[in-house]
């Protein structure tokens, strides 16, 4: 099956039996979205949406979903934005980056957020892992 390069979005109150190649359906009553991979590969991914795991936004015609789709835990690995419906492929990471970008996600759950500069001494808040991720996002967007 081919790459899927841009995806359809639907509401639903929870996911259909079957999930369709190339559809993105969102679930708020349970807080998640669903679709298949876009590699083509027909794994079923499933993205919570909290502020810990991945962000959804919608602006009235296009959905986006925030941080990337990393699979790294299936054979084919992909690693893809979804923007504005358009799934936006980033490149393949060494599991030593990938490992750190779980590092960072661990981080993130048990901090909450609110560590302070002092605690990580990054100067920035943030812990080293994810300057990684940030200057990832801000070549994807450019």
């Amino acid at each position: 099956m081919p790459r899927v390069k841009q995806l359809k979005h639907c509401f639903v109150e929870s996911f259909p039996n079957h999930i369709e190649e190339g559809t993105l359906y969102v679930s708020m009553e349970y807080a998640s979205a669903t679709h298949r991979c876009c590699c083509g590969c027909g794994s079923e991914i499933i993205t919570p949406l909290s502020p810990h795991d991945w962000k959804l936004t919608y602006d009235g015609e296009s959905i986006s979903l925030h941080p990337s789709i990393g699979n790294w835990s299936f054979p084919c690995r992909s690693h893809y934005w979804i923007i504005s419906n358009r799934v936006k492929w980033s490149y393949e990471m060494a599991q030593e980056k990938i490992n750190e970008g779980r590092k960072y996600d661990r981080w993130q759950r048990s901090a909450g957020n609110l560590t302070t500069v002092k605690e990580t001494g990054t100067g920035d808040g943030n812990p080293p892992e994810s300057r990684l991720w940030m200057r990832l996002l801000k070549k994807l967007i450019r």
